[in-house]
């Protein structure tokens, strides 16, 4: 029996990734796209191509009723969601002695508001079901660790790790599970060879020599909802090569 799973931000870098092995693993497929509706279109035709319905709005989760309203549409589409991702966000790098406070309201609204949204909206369907579910957040090695100029999205990233702490204990007795995937330096764009993985200045610096991969981050998201995972709830997860191990070499 195929499930169903809904991504915000899947038309493009990690959330794509997470759309390809979702979709290969027999999930229906989801999505939201911003701006690019070539390759929201692209990537549904290779998910339907896999014999798997998918659908994809455009949305602006920035906006106050846009995540409610987004994910009911998916609810409708898809016959009731089983696995929730949510991974639509942008980063913002801030100078706090001239932060504009529009800039605080963007963040929040896009990384950390419009999760909690979509997550209600999609726990209230699997209690309505009487189905188990997943919700699972995209956080980033950023909400772990910090930077300089990062109180912003770092710290959002940060406050959804703890949130879904509380999530995972509130949602527990309807068998829905929550977790957290902190990816570190992922390769959004290109082939994702090794060879473009572990090129530039950057890279060597990583542990293990390279940047992750989108579809890597959708390997962890299949298990994390897998049935081999069903002990594991509260958990935030790094994927990052070993990059914010301490004592990680300066190179």
């Amino acid at each position: 029996m195929s499930k169903n799973a809904f991504i915000t931000g899947g038309s493009r870098g990690i959330g794509a990734g997470i759309v390809r092995v979702l979709s290969a693993a027999g999930y229906d497929i989801a999505f939201t796209y911003h701006t690019e509706q070539g390759e929201a279109e692209s990537l549904q035709k290779k998910v339907e191509a896999l014999g798997r319905r998918c659908f994809f709005y455009q949305a602006a989760l920035q906006e106050p009723d846009v995540p409610l309203e987004v994910t009911a549409r998916a609810v409708k589409d898809l016959g009731g969601i089983d696995l929730l991702v949510c991974n639509a966000g942008l980063t913002r790098y801030n100078d706090l002695l001239n932060l504009d406070p529009a800039l605080i309201d963007f963040v929040f609204s896009l990384n950390f508001r419009s999760y909690i949204l979509c997550a209600k909206a999609a726990a209230n369907d699997m209690v309505a079901r009487g189905a188990p579910g997943n919700i699972i957040f995209i956080t980033s090695t950023r909400g772990i660790r910090a930077y300089p100029e990062d109180a912003l999205y770092g710290g959002f990233k940060a406050a959804l790790n703890r949130a879904a702490e509380s999530m995972a204990l509130d949602l527990a007795k309807h068998k829905i599970r929550v977790n957290c995937v902190a990816p570190g330096a992922t390769a959004v764009r290109g082939g994702f060879s090794p060879e473009e993985l572990s090129a530039g200045t950057f890279a060597p610096k990583i542990p293990l020599g390279r940047r992750g991969s989108p579809d890597e981050v959708g390997y962890l998201v299949r298990f994390i909802a897998s049935d081999e995972a069903a002990y594991m709830t509260g958990n935030t997860i790094k994927l990052d090569g070993g990059l914010i191990l301490p004592g990680m070499p300066e190179r």
